[in-house]
């Protein structure tokens, strides 16, 4: 007996010692799975705390525990309001992360700790008086449909979609109904993950106005000049058919989930990649590019500080986009492939910019004809454009003209972004319509039907 009660205790022994053994590993040298899960915890906490003021015990459990990966289950998280920081890790303490408030630029993940250095990039924003009486565009203020069929449709749950949290519909140039999800209104900055590529192509757009860039430069970065990176373009870049190797894979540990949650410097780890196609042939989705492409365009611009306030001043202001915040990475590179926090309402303007061809209040914010040349498809692609947009419907990019079958008009084309986020612009109907949510990919949500009965209610 004295024998079992011994081998029990060295077995218990054994058992503490390994524990406190993977403890000690894991908060030393954390796998890098947990790093990704602890910086995605603290970043997207972060900028629903600070930008859009929601509670952050809330967005830990729907927006990053709910539907991610089981991980993210064992995340705790940390806000201090006095430091403007959230700090993330396993079960609180394991593989830390941190993510940093910066005035008019939103949150940045610090993957090397060095908060101070974050904090320093950012920009004086002074309240945007927002005319709430007047009629949007112009104002806040939305004259209805009393089409009762309209009113059904958005308040269909299964035409909403799981998750919804805005719909906004734009009928020749004004809201005509919109809904919104409990907890959120119109007041509400949502993110538009990978819709905002499609912004930070315009924002290149109002550099190529203003001839500080051009689609056909080549030799866009010092190191790209020693090899066959030298033939990417610009245009190659915009088209997502640069050639480069680029993981989009968001599953565990990949390069997409490498450059937001554990590089400093997203710019610099995407631009290092060598070629892995033919430059200008192969379509390859890269949020690695989109980002690149802020860079060149923040050096085109060449000051630092004017940079950073260029999308407002340029872009936000002009069309009233108020609400709107792109943030950077550590170094203020703006993270053109995934972070734009706007309103529904200003999500709504930024499409109706677009069916209008780049012209606001009857200036031509972007050059004549740019949008439709972002319309056209991409080399290698019949589904997306050469202006980090797609002209196929979500779930349709395998399936060309999928769209048109189903009964919507062939010049429709849409902005789509992670987890349900789509602006659906369609020309020959005058119709926008923007539909935001926390829908998971795993479940087939489509806005095609919503997208088509709108526009038949409305014609």
């Amino acid at each position: 007996m004295r024998i079992v009660v011994k081998f029990v205790r060295w077995l218990l022994g054994l058992i503490v010692l390994a524990v406190v053994a993977l403890i000690a590993w894991l908060y030393i040298a954390p796998p890098e799975l947990i790093r990704v899960g602890s910086g995605y915890s603290a970043k997207i906490v972060c900028s629903n705390v600070f930008i859009a003021g929601r509670d952050a015990k809330e967005v830990l459990a729907v927006d990053v525990q709910a539907p991610g990966h089981p991980l993210l289950r064992l995340m705790r998280v940390a806000v201090d309001k006095n430091r403007s920081t959230v700090s993330a890790g396993l079960l609180g303490f394991l593989g830390k992360s941190v993510a940093v408030s910066r005035e008019g630029l939103g949150c940045a993940s610090v993957p090397d700790g060095d908060v101070g250095k974050a904090r320093r990039t950012a920009i004086r924003t002074e309240p945007s008086p927002t005319n709430q009486d007047a009629l949007w565009p112009e104002g806040e203020r939305v004259d209805a449909s009393r089409n009762p069929e309209v009113s059904k449709i958005i308040g269909d749950a299964a035409m909403a979609g799981t998750g919804m949290r805005a719909i906004v519909v734009v009928k020749n140039g004004r809201v005509v109904a919109e809904r919104y999800g409990e907890g959120f209104s119109a007041k509400t900055p949502l993110l538009g993950w990978s819709m905002t590529k499609t912004v930070n192509a315009a924002i290149v757009g109002t550099l190529v106005k203003d001839g500080k860039m051009a689609v056909d430069s080549k030799s866009l970065f010092g190191p790209w000049k020693a090899d066959g990176r030298a033939a990417v373009s610009l245009a190659d870049m915009m088209a997502m058919s640069s050639g480069l190797e680029f993981n989009e894979d968001y599953g565990d540990v990949a390069d997409v989930t490498r450059m937001l949650y554990l590089e400093p410097d997203m710019a610099g780890f995407a631009e290092s990649k060598p070629l892995a196609g033919d430059v200008g042939k192969v379509f390859s989705y890269s949020s690695g590019t989109a980002v690149m492409l802020s860079r060149l365009w923040q050096d085109a611009i060449g000051d630092k500080a004017k940079a950073l306030t260029w999308p407002r001043t340029a872009l936000f202001q002009p069309l009233g986009m108020h609400s709107a915040v792109l943030e950077t990475d550590e170094q203020g590179t703006f993270v053109g492939s995934s972070y734009l926090y706007a309103t529904a309402h200003d999500w709504a303007r930024f499409g109706q910019f677009l069916l209008q061809g780049g012209v606001w209040n009857g200036n031509h914010v972007l050059p004549v004809g740019f949008v439709d040349w972002m319309r056209e498809p991409a080399p290698g692609s019949k589904v997306y454009g050469k202006g980090q947009l797609w002209i196929e419907a979500p779930g349709d990019e395998e399936n060309p003209g999928a769209g048109v079958a189903a009964g919507l008009p062939k010049d429709t084309y849409w902005m789509e972004g992670h987890d349900g986020q789509t602006v659906a612009i369609i020309p020959s109907e005058q119709l926008v319509i923007v539909r935001l949510g926390l829908t998971p990919a795993k479940l087939g949500y489509r806005p095609q039907a919503m997208v088509g009965a709108l526009m038949k209610a409305l014609h």
